[in-house]
């Protein structure tokens, strides 16, 4: 398992794409070190990690950064391979990201509304 000096997570607590990678690493029981970033005064660290968009989360593993939650969740489940959280059958790996699309979207519509 990673320890929290091998692995950093940037984000804001109150992102639920943030959120969705902390479930990540908890359901696999990977320690990690968190560091709130303030997105109107974007640090070092995270212009560096994701330069192109200058959004989090962003996992940093070592010295590699992954931007991106959906692909922070799958870099998670490639990396730490017991306890997979993707289903294995590719049916089931479907219906999977379904939901989990359908549940983006539909948050994401909450949020315009509620903002």
């Amino acid at each position: 398992m990673a320890g929290s000096a091998d692995l950093k997570l940037l984000g804001t607590r109150q992102s639920m794409f943030l959120q969705r990678v902390v479930w990540a690493l908890k359901l696999k029981g990977i320690e990690y070190e968190f560091i709130e970033e303030d997105l109107f005064n974007k640090s070092s660290l995270h212009l560096k990690s994701n330069p192109v968009q200058k959004t989090v989360p962003v996992l940093i593993h070592g010295q590699k950064a992954i931007p991106e939650s959906k692909i922070i969740l799958e870099y998670i489940d490639e990396t730490w391979k017991e306890r997979p959280n993707l289903p294995q059958d590719p049916l089931e790996r479907a219906y999977m990201r379904f939901w989990a699309k359908f549940i983006d979207e539909k948050a994401m519509l909450i949020s315009c509304f509620t903002s």
